[in-house]
């Protein structure tokens, strides 16, 4: 496995394990089949509704906590500076965890200021040993990262794949000395991208799938990179991208994939704020038409 520094010295792994949209029942065994192939970054949310399991897999798993690092992020709803702070506390009782590795705000809208303040607090206090955000654009990043913050976000989370490359987006963050990470590598299967010919070309070049040249591609980036399944032998295949490495041109013909066009939706038009806060009024905590 490959190490990133944070902005705060912290080491994180580059790829990890998603579990986004794995049912709690089935979370646990997920995990645990994750951690026995590889992997030491487990991605988890309050919003996935499996903080509990995930935490179970990390109690019985056998790996020294220190090895793994462990990420979930804050709800929407439990957004300003009390909400967000006993939320956190809440996770850390649900993951039975001392303290988490990465703690995120997972969407720019409501009162990210005061939740913002509160990570800080619980940052300072050792309790989270790094901060950040998810699905932060341009905009809102720098927003964050230059009014009246007293720690920039270690890390922000962005739907990242070839159809939306994010090159800009990861020149900001590079900018403002935050790590990029991606969600939704493979688009959830979306538009073929499995079977498209550039990427099958470029894997049959290096003996690797599709997936594997996603993957590497990212890795090549500098991006730390989430990747979900619920089928052990696919989560094998997913984490075996270190043997190789693309070379300029692979890259260049990967980018003339980018549409610069999220595959799921656009936090910057007003239906999605709206969409976002009909969710939070209804007292639900997650999307299930959605990628959050």
């Amino acid at each position: 496995m490959q190490y990133l520094n944070l902005n705060n010295g912290i080491k994180m792994p580059i790829l990890g394990f998603g579990t986004y949209q794995i049912p709690p029942e089935e979370t646990k065994r997920a995990v645990l089949d994750a951690i026995d192939v590889g992997y030491r970054l487990i991605d988890t949310a309050q919003a996935y509704q499996n903080e509990k399991e995930v935490g179970e897999a990390i109690s019985e798993c056998g790996i020294p906590r220190e090895e793994l690092f462990i990420t979930t992020k804050v709800w929407i709803e439990n957004y300003g500076y009390e909400n967000c702070k006993s939320s956190v506390l809440e996770s850390l009782e649900k993951l039975g965890l001392d303290y988490i590795d990465l703690v995120l705000l997972h969407h720019p809208f409501s009162d990210y200021y005061g939740a913002y303040r509160a990570l800080e607090e619980l940052y300072e206090e050792g309790l989270v040993k790094s901060i950040g955000v998810s699905n932060f654009y341009p905009d809102r990043l720098c927003d964050i990262c230059l009014f009246g913050r007293k720690v920039i976000p270690a890390v922000n989370q962005v739907e990242t794949n070839p159809f939306n490359a994010q090159y800009l987006a990861q020149a900001n963050m590079e900018k403002n000395g935050v790590q990029m990470s991606a969600w939704a590598p493979f688009a959830e299967g979306r538009e073929g991208i499995f079977e498209n010919e550039t990427l099958v070309k470029i894997g049959k070049k290096h003996g690797k799938t599709s997936a594997q040249v996603i993957l590497r591609w990212l890795v090549d980036r500098s991006i730390i990179v989430l990747a979900k399944s619920t089928h052990k032998e696919r989560m094998a295949e997913n984490i075996d991208v270190f043997d190789f490495a693309l070379d300029e041109e692979d890259m260049l013909e990967i980018m003339e994939l980018d549409k610069s066009k999220s595959m799921f939706l656009d936090h910057r038009d007003p239906e999605t704020v709206e969409s976002f806060d009909e969710i939070v009024d209804s007292g639900k905590n997650k999307i299930d038409s959605q990628n959050i």
